[in-house]
C-alpha cells in the first residue's frame, strides 16, 4: 500500500520486554507541535487503566496531545491503584523527556487483563523511542505492527484530497482480531490527519465514522475493557475543517470502514467474511440490533463455519433479537437466491448455496418488511481455531 503521511507527525516503535514472545510491544505518535484530539472509547463498564488516564487527559489538556504511546501484551485492565499510577507514570515520563505536560500524553495498552504492567520497562525504551520518531512510512509501518497481539497481519488505511491546491491527507492504524463487538468493537484505533480542526469538530465526526464502521462489525460478541478510537489533526495542511467537511467526513469514515473490514478480514480463526445486508427496518438502531443477534449467535456462525446454508438459524436469532418483527415478512436471500420466503422455507439450489458459501467473503439480505432503514454489518464464522487462540492465550 502506497500513501503520504499526513504532516506534523512522527512514529516509532520498539520492544520493551512486555510480549513473552520478545517481539516489539510498544509503539509512539508523537506531534511535535501538538495535535487537537477527539477520542471514543469502549462502554464496557469494566474499563482499563489508560482509559481512565485516557479520559482524564484529553478533559485537563482540553484535548490537546502531543504524544500517544501504546503498548501490546498487557491490558492494565483490573490491576487497580497500580494500574493508574502506572498508566500516569509512562505519560509523565514521556511528558519529561518532551519536555511538555503529562495531559498531553495519551496512553493505550492492550493484552492481557488482570497482570500489573510492568511500567518501568516502557518508561526505560522511551528515550529510543522519542530519539528514533521519524516521519517516514516505515516508521507508521513498524508502528502498526508492534500494537498487535493476537492479530496475523498490520491494518493500514489512508485517504487524501486536494482542497484549493492543499492537499489534506489521513492515515489510520487499527488492532484487533478477537474480542469485537458493537460499542465500539480488543480494539484500538489511531487516526492522524493534518487539517486545521477543532476538539468539538473532531469529535462529531469521529462518532459519525465509528457508527458507520466499528460499531457495524461483530467477530465474538464481546465487548473490550481496552477499546480505543482516537483522531490526532495537527492542522499541517493550513485547510480549515469547516471548509472541506463533506470531504473529510468522507474521507474519514472511508479509512475507518477499511479498518473494521481488516478486522472482520483477520478474525481469530475466521475462514469467511459475512456481509449481513439487513432492509426494510423501521431504523439504523433495530438493524443494527437485529444484525448483532444474528452475528454472534454460535448457531449461525458454526452454520457459517460448515457452509450449510440454514436460515432458520438466522431466523431464529431475528425472533429473539428484541425487535418486534412480522415473521410472515421476513426474505433471506443467499446472494442472489433466495433460501426463505414470507418467513418459510422455500425451494433452492443447496449444492450452489454451499458453493456460494464456500467463498471467502459473500452476502446475506434480510428483508424484514417494516420500513425502509437499512444497515450492512460485517461479521464472520466460528472456527476451532477460535477455540484454540482464546483457550491457550494467557499460557
Amino acid at each position: 500500500m502506497s500513501f503520504s503521511l499526513p504532516e506534523g507527525f512522527l512514529f516509532s516503535s520498539g520492544t520493551a520486554g512486555i510480549k513473552a514472545s520478545g517481539k516489539p510491544d510498544v509503539s509512539l505518535a508523537l506531534a511535535p507541535d501538538g495535535a487537537s484530539a477527539a477520542a471514543m472509547f469502549t462502554r464496557n463498564q469494566v474499563v482499563a487503566a489508560p482509559v481512565t488516564v485516557g479520559r482524564e487527559h484529553l478533559r485537563r489538556s482540553r484535548g490537546k496531545i502531543q504524544a500517544v504511546i501504546v503498548n501490546a501484551g498487557n491490558a492494565n485492565c483490573a490491576t487497580g491503584a497500580h494500574g493508574v499510577r502506572a498508566a500516569k507514570v509512562v505519560c509523565s515520563a514521556t511528558a519529561k523527556v518532551l519536555g511538555t505536560d503529562a495531559s498531553h500524553v495519551f496512553p493505550s495498552s492492550t493484552g492481557i487483563i488482570g497482570v500489573l504492567l510492568p511500567f518501568e520497562k516502557i518508561v526505560t525504551a522511551l528515550p529510543v523511542l522519542i530519539a528514533s520518531a521519524n516521519a517516514g512510512p516505515e516508521a507508521f509501518d513498524k508502528f502498526a505492527t508492534a500494537i498487535m497481539t493476537t492479530d496475523t497481519r498490520k491494518k493500514i488505511a489512508a485517504a487524501e484530497f486536494v482542497f484549493k491546491k492543499k492537499t489534506v491527507r489521513l492515515v489510520g492504524a487499527a488492532k484487533g482480531a478477537g474480542m469485537i463487538h458493537p460499542n465500539m468493537a480488543t480494539m484500538l484505533v489511531y487516526l492522524f490527519t493534518d487539517v486545521i480542526a477543532t476538539r468539538r469538530e473532531l469529535q462529531l465526526c469521529l462518532k459519525n465514522a465509528v457508527d458507520q464502521s466499528f460499531n457495524n462489525i461483530s467477530i465474538d460478541g464481546d465487548t473490550s475493557t481496552n477499546d480505543t478510537a482516537l483522531l490526532l489533526a495537527s492542522g499541517k495542511s493550513g485547510v480549515q475543517f469547516k471548509s472541506v467537511r463533506k470531504q473529510f467526513a468522507a474521507a474519514l469514515a472511508d479509512v475507518c470502514r477499511s479498518l473494521a473490514e481488516q478486522i472482520i478480514r483477520d478474525g481469530e480463526g475466521a475462514k469467511h467474511v459475512v456481509t449481513l445486508k439487513i432492509q426494510q427496518a423501521r431504523s439504523t438502531a433495530e438493524a443494527r440490533q437485529i444484525a448483532s443477534a444474528i452475528a454472534n449467535s454460535p448457531l449461525v456462525k458454526t452454520a457459517w463455519a460448515g457452509c450449510d446454508p440454514n436460515w432458520g438459524r438466522m431466523l431464529a436469532a431475528i425472533g429473539y433479537s428484541g425487535v418486534k418483527v412480522k415473521p410472515d415478512h421476513i426474505n433471506i436471500y443467499l446472494g442472489n437466491q433466495q433460501i426463505c420466503r414470507n418467513g418459510a422455507a422455500h425451494p433452492f439450489d443447496k449444492v450452489h448455496a454451499h458453493e456460494y458459501m464456500k467463498q471467502p467473503a459473500y452476502d446475506i439480505r434480510f428483508n424484514l418488511g417494516l420500513g425502509k432503514a437499512k444497515l450492512d454489518f460485517l461479521s464472520c464464522d466460528l472456527t476451532a481455531e477460535y477455540v484454540h487462540i482464546n483457550a491457550d492465550y494467557s499460557t
